[in-house]
């Protein structure tokens, strides 16, 4: 417990007061994609992750969490696993895009390795290669998750009321880092029955794995535009938890075991 403070006390005592936040271009397949990378370009090297975003993608608010997460003490690329060519303006094309991937699972995770590959290829980033990890929030957190079941080298995930679903259960045996996922325990898009595929699933591949259930919490808490209540609500107490349970969570994934 004590080293687990200490790291946090270094996370929060190197945190970032002028981000740097560069676009960050690149191809899979001929198709053109666009993320965006932030960072501290005077401070020490920090751990390194990919973030992806909610269902609508890499937007302004996207980008504003994105610098919320690397605030924290981290190197953070707001992943763009969509490409250009697909930007969603609304609920219906958003749920279109989302829904594609989380259908085609293998396509997902190709993407994914892509990002994290562009991440990792960021020298002038000062990020520490030897700490990476991945985070999503709701389709994000699905995203992430398939990441670390195709195999990636992450030393952690976490996934902020993200869908938990896996139609290949058994590539779990895959992950190789730590899993934490942060689910409201009113969630209607996440159901008790997809919580406990999950937790099934995690215990068959025996993975290092968490699962905090915020109660009187629902979807999209730590999105401060989420507003429809029953269903998707922010909520700025959950949110602090939430982010303060993946900097802890981080801290130890980070630390190197003896």
């Amino acid at each position: 417990m004590r080293l687990h403070l200490a790291v946090l006390c270094l996370i929060a005592s190197t945190a970032m007061s002028a981000p740097t936040t560069k676009k960050l271009a690149w191809e899979l397949d001929g198709a053109p994609y666009e993320g965006v990378l932030i960072f501290d370009a005077k401070g020490p090297a920090r751990p390194a992750l990919v973030m992806v975003p909610n269902w609508l993608g890499v937007t302004p608010e996207a980008v504003k969490q994105g610098e919320l997460v690397a605030s924290r003490g981290y190197v953070v690329l707001v992943a763009d696993v969509y490409g250009t060519k697909s930007r969603p303006t609304n609920r219906d094309e958003a749920g279109k895009a989302a829904g594609g991937l989380k259908g085609d699972r293998p396509l997902l995770r190709k993407r994914m390795a892509k990002a994290l590959e562009v991440l990792l290829a960021q020298k002038d980033a000062k990020l520490d290669a030897t700490k990476v990890g991945a985070i999503g929030f709701c389709f994000g957190g699905t995203a992430a998750l398939e990441l670390a079941r195709a195999g990636a080298k992450l030393a952690g995930v976490v996934s902020f009321h993200g869908g938990l679903s896996s139609p290949a259960p058994a590539d779990a045996k895959n992950i190789v880092g730590k899993v934490l996922a942060l689910h409201g325990a009113d969630d209607p898009s996440v159901p008790p029955d997809e919580v406990a595929g999950f937790e099934a699933e995690m215990r068959a591949a025996k993975v290092d794995w968490q699962l905090v259930a915020f109660g009187n919490t629902v979807h999209s808490f730590t999105d401060p535009g989420a507003n429809m209540p029953g269903r998707a609500q922010y909520s700025p107490v959950v949110a602090a938890r939430a982010y303060a349970l993946m900097d802890s969570w981080f801290a130890e994934a980070f630390t190197p075991a003896k």
